[in-house]
């Protein structure tokens, strides 16, 4: 197992985490000096709360663990490639680098939609690693979409 399996595991941990809680299933951890020194999941509609997204609660705590706000020197793994809003925030905190595990053709920043991470035009860009551990990645989030589609046209069916 690589260095970016590993971690990406951990990502994984932090997705389950979320689907737990009937959450979209995204978990992140950020990695300095070779140790997780924060972890995040989704947590929207737990806390109401549009910015709860996996890679911002992961930077909150990274941030507080370095008593910076810029993650120089870090290595964000996450499960799924991050939206606009996250792309933004990780480029502002100059991460390093970003692993990510799965892609989102639908809304992703990191090269599916755009490339916030790489946009030239920024003071910062950031080192990619694309499909690490993508199959676990990308069942778990298909898996979880398909049962919420399910529990919804059962619920759907009683009030008929």
């Amino acid at each position: 197992m690589t260095e970016d399996e590993k971690f990406m595991k951990a990502a994984l941990v932090q997705a389950k985490k979320a689907a737990a809680i009937d959450e979209v299933p995204i978990g992140c951890v950020i990695v300095y000096e070779g140790k997780i020194i924060a972890r995040g999941y989704n947590k929207r509609n737990k806390e109401k709360n549009t910015l709860s997204h996996a890679e911002m609660n992961a930077i909150r705590k990274a941030s507080k663990y370095l008593g910076d706000w810029r993650l120089e020197g870090c290595t964000m793994y996450i499960t799924l490639e991050p939206c606009p809003m996250c792309a933004g925030a990780i480029v502002q905190a100059r991460v390093d680098r970003v692993v990510i595990g799965s892609m989102n053709a639908k809304a992703g920043c990191a090269g599916s939609v755009l490339n916030v991470l790489q946009e030239k035009r920024f003071n910062h860009q950031v080192e990619m690693t694309k499909d690490v551990l993508h199959d676990e990645c990308s069942s778990m989030l298909s898996g979880f979409f398909r049962e919420l589609r399910e529990r919804r046209k059962k619920e759907k069916e009683k009030c008929i």
